[in-house]
């Protein structure tokens, strides 16, 4: 019993062994159309295991979105360790669409696509910037990450957006 009582604890100490934050891949998964040879506009949520341990159970998400003929997509996404910084939570920038989570490939979770698709972009800017909590982050029960995608898409329930069990804070509720 007590071996496999260290075994145990040996695993949940692994679970940032060997990997650095700082190193950790943030390149392109390659799941994304390419923004230069796709004119139609697109909305992208994905999602990825969180850094280290908690990446076991929970995810971050995201939007990625990009406007019919842009050559660029915008990234709409909340991060915790920006208010430390002085930055805002609130991250909306150009940026890959589909880049790995620190070292954590993404998985797409809902895709739109076409004309009718740039109205629910503009939808998904204006929800993004009037997101109620700013300043505020927790990574457990919320405001996080998934609060922030939950909420707006809550905004444009034409997305038909449903967050998996691992969005932890998807539902959190002040």
């Amino acid at each position: 019993m007590r071996f496999l009582l260290v075994g145990f604890l040996l695993f949940l100490g692994s679970g940032c062994a060997g990997k650095d934050w700082r190193t950790a891949s943030r390149a392109s998964a390659g799941i994304a159309p390419d923004p230069k040879t796709t004119h139609e506009a697109v909305l992208q949520v994905y999602g990825a295991p969180t850094w280290g341990w908690k990446g076991w159970f929970a995810i971050h998400t995201w939007f990625a979105a990009k406007h019919t003929n842009e050559n660029a997509y915008t990234v709409y996404e909340v991060i915790g360790w920006r208010l430390y910084r002085g930055l805002p939570i609130v991250r909306i920038e150009k940026d890959l669409p589909d880049r790995y989570w620190f070292g954590e490939k993404p998985r797409l979770l809902s895709e739109h696509r076409g004309p009718d698709v740039d109205a629910m972009i503009d939808a998904v800017d204006r929800a993004a910037r009037s997101y109620p909590w700013p300043q505020r982050y927790k990574a457990f029960p919320g405001p996080n990450s998934n609060t922030f995608t939950a909420w707006v898409a809550k905004q444009v329930p034409q997305l038909n957006l449903s967050l998996p069990f691992s969005a932890i804070g998807s539902g959190y509720r002040e």
